[in-house]
């Protein structure tokens, strides 16, 4: 039976944050120490923000992309008290766009005076080597722009997240203030999702080989998650039996080599202890079927995804690998209520299917 979502109705059971929570250092974090790393992390936020609004303006057909992709890191029109330029989200720089695409159509054109005169002269061989240089210099600045927005929106992310993790570990909330309301199942699920879709794709060079955790490739044999990632944790459930659950990372032991994991589902009340062969790091990268196929699962692979509006892994065979950057995988999960085994095809995202290292079952 999938596990259900528990203690997500709002009001009900303990709050989501428990004391002392992280290493020793940060348990005594003070309220002072703690404003002024918030101040910080906004003010490099704000700092970043401007960087990639002066980046998206050079950019050409990106543009309103770019500005998508931002606009997700921001939860509304506010951001803690800034406003975000009223002009972020539709920015284009037409003047450059239009000047690119005169270049491609004037390529275009001189091939088909060179069809009509059945001809290669050496003034269209002179004129094309120009143009074709011209566009080549064109798309590889774009491209170099491209990246770097996509470096600040990946720093940015970063900085957003260890804001989380720092008002996780200093506690926003002290004794005298209501205790918060556990979140909504719907919540969660809308968190998951978003998660999910705003994973990065990545994106390399020529010739660049996709990096652990893009995709399918696992983790380096010495990797370390950082606290705050998401992980697929196996622990010992109420009944005694063994479960893979979506769980957040909340520090790491080398002395023991061990995690300490907060479940997803039931953050503040349940800690697991676990060793590193409990632990699979989820990826951080989407891979793209249409450049990196290598990087992802193939047809009939076995792999632990998660359960559609559940937070648990399950065995499954991949049943449609991604064809665009956008798409899930379709799996089929094990399930011994149906005559051949398996459950019809299910989507789940590339953010949550990693390798299961158990046998196939017969």
């Amino acid at each position: 039976m999938r596990r259900a979502l528990q203690g997500w109705e709002a009001g009900s059971g303990e709050d989501g944050r428990r004391g002392g929570l992280g290493s020793p250092s940060t348990r005594g974090l003070k309220e002072p120490s703690y404003t002024m790393a918030l101040v910080s992390a906004d003010s490099r936020i704000a700092e970043l923000l401007t960087e990639l609004h002066q980046l998206i303006k050079q950019t050409q057909e990106s543009s309103l992309l770019l500005a998508s992709s931002v606009a997700t890191l921001i939860p509304g029109p506010l951001m803690w008290g800034r406003t975000v330029p009223a002009s972020f989200p539709t920015i284009s720089s037409q003047e450059e766009r239009s000047r690119s695409e005169h270049n491609l159509v004037n390529i275009q054109k001189t091939h088909e005076r060179m069809q009509t005169e059945n001809k290669i002269s050496p003034y269209y061989r002179t004129k094309l080597r120009g143009l074709y240089t011209t566009a080549k210099a064109d798309a590889e600045a774009e491209c170099n722009i491209l990246r770097k927005a996509l470096d600040k929106i990946a720093e940015i992310k970063s900085l957003l997240e260890e804001r989380r993790i720092a008002a996780k570990i200093a506690g926003l909330y002290n004794d005298s203030e209501p205790p918060r309301k556990t979140m909504r199942r719907g919540v969660l699920m809308t968190l998951l999702q978003q998660s999910a879709m705003t994973l990065p794709l990545w994106i390399g060079k020529p010739g660049d080989k996709p990096p652990p955790l893009c995709g399918a490739i696992p983790a380096s044999g010495d990797y370390v998650a950082k606290p705050g990632d998401k992980v697929a944790a196996r622990v010992k459930a109420v009944d005694g039996d063994e479960q893979w659950i979506l769980a957040e990372v909340v520090s790491y032991s080398h002395a023991t080599n061990k995690y300490e994991v907060d479940d997803i589902d039931e953050e503040g009340k349940e800690r697991h202890t676990l060793s590193r062969r409990r632990i699979i790091p989820l990826p951080q990268w989407k891979a793209n079927p249409e450049t990196d196929p290598e990087a992802l699962f193939q047809k009939e692979q076995l792999v632990l995804a998660l359960y559609p509006q559940t937070t648990c892994f399950y065995r499954a065979l991949i049943h449609t690998p991604p064809q665009r950057p956008q798409d899930d995988y379709s799996v089929l999960f094990e399930d011994t209520s149906y005559a051949d085994g398996y459950s019809p095809p299910l989507n789940v995202a590339q953010r949550y299917v990693v390798a299961c290292k158990e046998p196939k079952k017969k």
